[in-house]
């Protein structure tokens, strides 16, 4: 089976190849208005890029998460919510890389099979990076009114957190 997946891509490649040669489109070319049309596209989404890059790296070196979790910590304790998968619930909206950057050293601190390795696990499968994708995609195609998309997309979210502890305390807690 192995063997096997090393010559998928390969297969699926001279597939394309076969099948413009059937239809006898020109595949250097056609692959060089493809190249181009891409390269636009990433300099039409760069800026948008580069900012939420740049916001969340002020997020989150700025400690305001600590600083706002540890007035809630024995309001979570009570409850049995562990207070260090609590960052990366509020920041996976934000940016998905920062938010495997936490699980990662939940991971290391707990590990995978704990309850707060798999309450972060289910944290990252429920939600999305909204307002990361918001500004990617909307920032690319010029779209200035995302007031609605961007209370949809973090209900959503919301819902996603909630369902990640739902069933992490049904089937694990």
């Amino acid at each position: 089976m192995t063997n096997l997946a090393n010559y998928i891509v390969p297969i699926f490649v001279l597939g394309i190849i076969l099948y413009a040669f059937h239809k006898k489109v020109n595949i250097y070319e056609s692959f060089l208005i493809g190249a181009k049309e891409g390269l636009v596209t990433t300099f039409k989404i760069a800026p948008a890029v580069i900012a939420m890059v740049f916001a969340t790296n002020l997020f989150l070196n700025s400690h305001f998460l600590e600083f706002l979790f540890s007035y809630f910590n024995p309001f979570l304790t009570h409850f049995g919510i562990p207070i260090s998968v609590l960052p990366m619930a509020l920041v996976r909206p934000i940016s998905g890389t920062a938010s495997l950057a936490i699980m990662t050293n939940i991971f290391a601190d707990y590990g995978p099979d704990s309850f707060v390795g798999r309450l972060a696990s289910n944290l990252q499968g429920c939600t999305d990076t909204t307002i990361y994708v918001l500004a990617l995609y909307f920032g690319s195609i010029k779209v200035t009114k995302t007031k609605h998309a961007l209370q949809a997309g973090l209900f959503a979210d919301f819902v996603g957190i909630l369902a990640a502890f739902l069933i992490t305390f049904l089937f694990f807690g």
